[in-house]
């Protein structure tokens, strides 16, 4: 024990140091467990309402567990006496690669906001036959993730028609498709029943 507190010394690390970072590294594990199942269930929830894709209802809690995570060891390192200007420096750098990556692939850029506003707008709902005008592409919505909308036609071949693509041209959309009324649970435990489109 006389050794490692030795060793601890002449590497300027302190036993509070050390508390810290094992403090940290716990309660970020328990946070971020937490976090992680609160958001699979709340997602879970949220892809039978609003049909979300599976590739978005995983993306969204790994994209934040990993944000806890970033957080969590930038404050491990603060603690350790590590400056993090440097670090923040190349955050921002790497960020704004990847922006510029981003800007020379436009198109999966507008096909993730169209996913979005797609989703927040509805439109057309997963089982209703959507017509796009004047391709006459037409077929019954069986998907749609972050880049494409998926049409099943009447002979049964598979359409993939890009999000952004509904932003751009004229359709037209029938049937009722699966328009189940989500419960949402009020603050007293009462069940109100959201105003899906029929």
């Amino acid at each position: 024990m006389t050794e490692v507190a030795t060793w601890l010394a002449q590497h300027n690390v302190t036993f509070l140091t050390v508390g810290a970072t094992v403090a940290a590294l716990i309660i970020a594990s328990i946070v971020i467990l937490i976090v992680s199942r609160l958001l699979h269930q709340w997602l879970t929830y949220l892809q039978a309402c609003l049909h979300l894709g599976y590739d978005t209802a995983t993306m969204i809690p790994r994209l934040i567990t990993g944000g806890l995570w970033a957080v969590t060891i930038i404050l491990i390192l603060n603690f350790w006496g590590v400056s993090v200007g440097g670090l923040w420096t190349l955050l921002v750098s790497a960020v704004t690669l990847i922006g510029v990556g981003f800007l020379a692939t436009w198109t999966m850029i507008s096909n993730f906001t169209a996913s979005f506003f797609l989703t927040l707008w509805r439109p057309f709902n997963i089982g209703q036959t959507v017509e796009i005008l004047p391709e006459n592409l037409k077929g019954r919505v069986v998907n749609r993730n972050l880049m494409f909308t998926t049409l099943r036609d009447e002979n049964g071949s598979v359409l993939q028609v890009p999000n952004n693509l509904f932003f751009q041209k004229l359709f037209r959309v029938s049937g009722q498709g699966d328009t189940e009324p989500c419960l949402f649970e009020a603050h007293d435990g009462a069940h109100v029943t959201s105003l899906a489109p029929k």
